[in-house]
């Protein structure tokens, strides 16, 4: 597939088939993550994949945007291992997180399981729920699975404000 017809395709996926994925997929999926860009190429991301029944009851009481997925992917990042930019202290960890979690929703949608990135968890019962330690930086939950076959996009899936809009040269 190309890569803008994968990206066109791709949608949040917020309805499940009842199938766990396989070891083998979480995997292939996590060597997408792996191979993912980061500042100076430090990568401080630290995935935690969370398939278990246990696990998945402990993501429950941390968000309610977990869908029933049979996997979901805790993109984290440490914070004692980013690139920090020297004019102002600012970290990478947070922008090299979420571009791995970007590797690893289209790698999974390649592999035909959908995804959902959520931002809507509760980091401190998150932390607790899973013993994250304390340097490791919580960004994105991805809630995976392969689509129910009644699985549809948002409505708002393809509205997209005009380029001219998001998009300038040389200034604003």
């Amino acid at each position: 597939m190309d890569f803008l017809k994968l990206a066109t395709e791709r949608y949040s996926v917020r309805k499940f088939a009842d199938s766990p994925l396989s070891e083998e997929v979480i995997e292939n999926i996590l060597r997408v993550g792996h191979v993912a860009p980061t500042g100076c190429n430090f990568q401080p991301q630290r995935i935690l994949v969370i398939n278990s029944e246990e696990s998945l009851a402990k993501l429950k009481e941390c968000t309610r945007c977990h869908f029933d997925a049979p996997c979901a992917m805790l993109v984290c990042y440490n914070k004692d291992e980013c690139w920090t930019r020297p004019y102002d202290g600012a970290q990478s960890g947070a922008v090299d997180s979420s571009i791995v979690a970007t590797h690893l929703m289209l790698g999974a949608w390649e592999l035909g399981v959908g995804s959902t990135w959520v931002m809507h968890f509760n980091p401190f019962k998150m932390k607790e729920a899973f013993a994250i330690p304390e340097n490791f930086e919580p960004v994105a939950l991805l809630v995976m699975g392969y689509p129910s076959p009644d699985a549809v996009p948002n409505e708002r899936h393809t509205v997209y404000r005009p380029v001219e809009e998001t998009v300038f040269f040389n200034e604003f």
